[in-house]
């Protein structure tokens, strides 16, 4: 897989040195620019923006995030917490959305109180809670019950993250619906995309209406989902405000989307330092960050994050390959050309590190996890949010 982003924007000027090692810095003049890209698709298309929290979920910038968006969408009853605690502003109602692929009942009361939106990813489960769902509105709790539908049509590069390949877990089969399956459903959720431009949504959209459009009128809104990278420099941003308003048109829906990687794109950074080095066919360099502990999708993906400043491949500078300091072998990050070339004790940063990478840290081997930095390159305002300690590693395993 090949990062679509790792432009280093205002981070060309930031000194690594300002930050610890390992540190996530992130930018809140880009994010703040890129919310103002979200905000203008949602004034001008009709449509409600919400943020996905699994993508990015610094709730240090909730208040921006809830001023710009119509609120957050959750995987379950902690981000749920979350969007409702964190993601709000005076005199705004902010919407949450959650959606997880199966809920547990002792769970589901709390949910639908933090809730606007609760979707199912089958209607069996549905029917299953609905004396439940009954019981808690008749208490009081308004919430929308939404269905979660698989499209069986897939855009996604990579099969491992296509909710819509063979034999998928996420989404019930649009194949299969029927008029039944959406008694008492207020909307239906689809998601599908992963670092994708408009043109797989229009696809999308085109693959899935035939066997939707019958229910239309049984449908209150429509979500669409995550996976638009609409704030990438190169995102066909018209053409998504013409398509969202045409199916609210069409279909006389609500219509929602929910973009998490285009919240944080380009906005953060990982820094890093190299702790040691030697050859073993080439440059060998252990660095205080580990694929596996700090950057997952890295090993997952997998994918070759970008490097601040590396140097062109016609450099005279040699290659040298940089690994975690976990004792798993596969814990290696890529191969760099390093500014200046590698050295002990030098500090590099990795790009596009705000979104997918901070959320799924931890703490394997015993490795420590990198702080986290809130950086304004508008005012140069640095400060730190939160550094992790032994007692983080300690009180997740007692």
């Amino acid at each position: 897989m090949e990062t679509k982003a790792g432009d280093p924007g205002a981070f060309a000027r930031f000194q690594l040195s300002r930050v610890p090692s390992p540190a996530f810095v992130v930018d809140a003049a880009k994010v703040r620019a890129n919310l103002a890209v979200l905000a203008d698709i949602k004034e001008r298309s009709g449509a409600r923006v919400l943020a996905a929290l699994k993508a990015f979920s610094m709730f240090a910038l909730g208040p921006t995030v809830a001023e710009a968006l119509d609120g957050v969408c959750a995987s379950g009853l902690y981000e749920a917490r979350l969007g409702r605690r964190h993601y709000a502003v005076p005199g705004k109602h902010s919407e949450v959305a959650t959606y997880c692929a199966a809920y547990k009942a002792e769970d589901l009361p709390e949910i639908a109180a933090l809730s606007d939106h609760l979707i199912f990813n089958s209607p069996f489960q549905i029917a299953r809670f609905r004396p439940l769902l009954d019981e808690l509105r008749a208490k009081g709790e308004t919430f929308d019950i939404g269905l979660r539908l698989n499209p069986q049509h897939s855009e996604g590069e990579v099969p491992k993250y296509d909710p819509a390949a063979p034999c998928s877990r996420l989404g019930f089969p649009v194949s299969q619906l029927q008029a039944e399956h959406l008694d008492g459903v207020d909307g239906i959720h689809m998601h599908t995309l992963c670092e994708q431009d408009f043109p797989p949504l229009g696809r999308t959209w085109e693959a899935v209406k035939p066997g939707l459009a019958p229910h239309f009128d049984q449908l209150k809104w429509i979500n669409f989902g995550g996976g638009h990278h609409v704030t990438r420099a190169d995102y066909q941003v018209d053409d998504l405000v013409a398509f969202l308003k045409g199916v609210i048109a069409e279909t006389g829906c609500e219509v929602m989307i929910e973009p998490g990687e285009a919240i944080a794109l380009d906005a953060g950074i990982l820094v890093g330092e190299i702790l040691d080095m030697f050859d073993n066919g080439m440059p060998i360099g252990i660095t205080d960050i580990s694929a596996t502990c700090h950057m997952p999708d890295v090993i997952e993906a997998p994918y070759r994050p970008a490097m601040l400043g590396e140097e062109g491949e016609d450099s005279t500078v040699p290659a040298t390959r940089l690994g975690g300091p976990s004792c798993l072998a596969g814990d290696v990050i890529g191969d760099y050309r390093l500014p200046g070339g590698a050295s002990v004790g030098q500090r590099f940063a990795f790009l596009d590190q705000a979104h997918y990478s901070m959320v799924k840290t931890n703490t394997f081997n015993g490795v420590p996890l990198p702080s986290i930095w809130l950086w304004d390159s508008a005012s140069d305002e640095l400060r730190l949010v939160r550094e992790f300690g032994y007692a983080d590693f300690e009180t997740r395993l007692g």
